[in-house]
C-alpha cells in the first residue's frame, strides 16, 4: 500500500465502489447468476420430489458429485478463514487488502457446502436427528458416522467465520454510516456498527478479541477439513485408508481456496478500481504460495504411489494402476496437468505478475482440485476388493445442474456482497498507509 495515499483517499477508493450506482456489467452479472440460483432450487425440488435416483449414483459408486462438491466447497471455505488468520498473526502486510472478500467466500462456500451432505441423504427434513438432544425415544447420534462429523465441522466453522468476519468489519460499517447520504442507510449500517466510535478503549477491545479468535481459527480450520479427510481415511476401501489423508485435505483446501481468491481478485480488482489497494505485489505473493500448494500436492499424489507399491497389497496397486490407466484415466492426467504442472509457472516472475496468466491458472487449479474430488469417489468406488463390484459412474443433468446452480448462488451472493460491503479493510489500509509513512 502506497504511503502517499491518505485517509481520505483510502476511504473513497474502497468505500467509494459501495456507494457508486450500479453500473449495468454489475447488473447483468447479478442476473446471469440470478438464474444459477433458480437452476439450483429446481434441482433441490426435483431432487425432494424423486429421490437420489435422479443422480448418476448406483449401488457400487454411491457417493458421486454431491458428495465431491462437498468435499470441494468446503475446501475453498475453509481457505478463506485459514488465509486470513495466518497472514493476521504473521503480520503480512498484504493481508488488508484480500481479507475481507476471502472471507466472505468462506462464509458463501461453507454455506453452500452444507446443502450437500443435507441432500445427499435424501431426507433432509430429518437431519435433526444427527444432533444430539433428550428425545422421547432416547435415541442419539451415531457418533461413528462421517455424516455426524459432518455437521458439527460445518455447524461450528460457519458459526467461527461469521463471528471473525463480522468482527473485523465493525470499524468499516461505522466509516460507512458516517459517509451514507440517506437516514435509512446510515441507519442501517449504524446498526450493525453496534455504536462504534473508534475510541482508544474500543481499539484495545476488537484487537485483543480479534487476535484471540485468529489464534483459534488456524488449528479449528486445520481440525475440520482433517475431519472432512477422515470421512475417507476412516473406511476399509482401497486409495481411502490412507494416513496422509488429514493434511493432504487441508494443504489442498488452501491450494484451492488460494487459487479462488486469485480468480476472484482479478476481476475485483479491475471492476472496482482497486489497482492501487490490490497492487501486483499482492498477486505475486499469493502465487508464491500457489506454488508452494503445487509442490505439496505432487508430493502428495506420489506419496500415494509411492505407498501403493512399498505395501505391497495388490487391491491398492490396482487401484493407482486404474488411475492411470482406467475408464478415468484422462480426468486423471488432467488433474495432475492442473495440480501439478500449472503451479510449476509460478517460479517466473514475469508470470507470477501477468494477470491473464494469474487468472487461468487460478481457474485450472480449482479446475483439478474439483476433478480431484470427483476422482476419490469415482475412482476407489468404481473398482472395489472384487472384480464383481467394478462399475462406472455417468454423472446426470441433475447432477451437473445441482452443481452449476450452487456456482450460480455463489457468484449471486459475492456480487451482492461486493455492493454493500467495502471488499477490502479500510481500517487495517489506513494503518498500514500511516506506519509505511511513518517508517519513510
Amino acid at each position: 500500500m502506497p504511503a502517499e495515499m491518505g485517509y481520505r483517499s483510502i476511504t473513497d477508493e474502497v468505500a467509494g465502489a459501495v456507494f457508486a450506482k450500479p453500473t449495468r456489467l454489475w447488473m447483468a452479472l447479478v442476473g446471469v447468476s440470478f438464474l444459477g440460483v433458480v437452476l439450483l432450487f429446481v434441482s433441490i425440488w426435483v431432487l425432494l420430489a424423486e429421490g437420489v435416483g435422479i443422480w448418476g449414483i448406483n449401488s457400487d459408486v454411491v457417493w458421486g458429485y454431491a458428495v465431491a462438491n462437498y468435499v470441494w466447497w468446503i475446501g475453498i471455505g475453509n481457505a478463506g478463514t485459514l488465509i486470513s488468520s495466518m497472514l493476521l498473526l504473521t503480520r503480512q502486510k498484504w493481508r488488508a487488502s484480500i481479507n475481507r472478500y476471502a472471507e466472505a467466500m468462506t462464509l458463501f462456500a461453507a454455506s453452500i457446502a452444507g446443502l450437500f451432505p443435507l441432500l445427499h441423504v435424501g431426507r433432509p427434513w430429518l437431519v435433526h436427528f444427527m444432533t444430539p438432544y433428550p428425545n422421547t425415544m432416547d435415541l442419539w447420534p451415531q457418533w461413528r458416522s462421517p455424516l455426524v462429523w459432518d455437521m458439527f465441522a460445518i455447524a461450528c466453522y460457519i458459526l467461527f467465520s461469521l463471528l471473525f468476519w463480522y468482527t473485523g468489519l465493525i470499524p468499516d460499517l461505522a466509516t460507512l454510516r458516517d459517509r451514507a447520504k440517506t437516514r435509512f442507510v446510515k441507519v442501517a449500517y449504524g446498526l450493525f456498527a453496534l455504536g462504534w466510535t473508534g475510541s482508544s478503549r474500543q481499539w484495545r477491545a476488537f484487537n485483543a478479541y480479534y487476535y484471540a479468535m485468529a489464534a483459534l481459527g488456524v488449528p479449528l480450520v486445520i481440525s475440520i477439513h482433517s475431519v472432512v479427510g477422515l470421512d475417507y481415511a476412516a473406511t476399509l476401501m482401497p486409495g481411502w485408508q490412507e494416513t496422509i489423508f488429514p493434511p493432504y485435505f487441508v494443504v489442498g483446501a488452501m491450494f484451492s481456496g488460494f487459487a479462488m481468491v486469485v480468480t476472484l481478485t482479478i476481476p475485483i480488482r479491475w471492476g472496482l478500481g482497486l489497482e492501487a489497494i490490490i497492487t501486483r505485489n499482492h498477486l505475486d505473493a499469493m502465487a508464491k504460495i500457489m506454488l508452494f500448494g503445487g509442490l505439496v500436492m505432487t508430493f502428495s499424489y506420489s506419496f500415494e504411489w509411492f505407498n501403493a507399491w512399498y505395501l505391497g497389497n495388490e487391491v491398492d496397486r490396482a487401484h493407482v494402476v486404474a488411475q492411470f490407466t482406467g475408464q478415468y484415466w484422462w480426468l486423471y492426467w488432467l488433474m495432475l496437468a492442473c495440480n501439478g504442472a500449472v503451479p510449476q509457472l509460478f517460479w517466473f516472475r514475469l508470470c507470477r505478475r501477468n494477470l491473464v496468466i494469474l487468472f487461468i491458472a487460478g481457474v485450472l487449479i480449482n479446475l483439478g482440485m474439483w476433478l480431484e474430488r470427483i476422482l476419490i469417489n469415482m475412482n476407489t468406488l468404481s473398482h472395489g476388493f472384487l472384480p464383481a463390484t467394478d462399475s462406472s459412474y455417468t454423472p446426470t443433468f441433475w447432477d451437473w445442474s445441482l452443481f452449476l446452480g450452487s456456482f450460480g448462488l455463489f457468484c449471486f451472493l459475492f456480487f451482492v456482497f461486493a455492493k454493500v460491503i467495502p471488499t477490502a479493510t479500510i481500517h487495517e489500509i489506513r494503518e498500514l498507509a500511516h506506519k509505511e509513512g511513518a517508517a519513510r
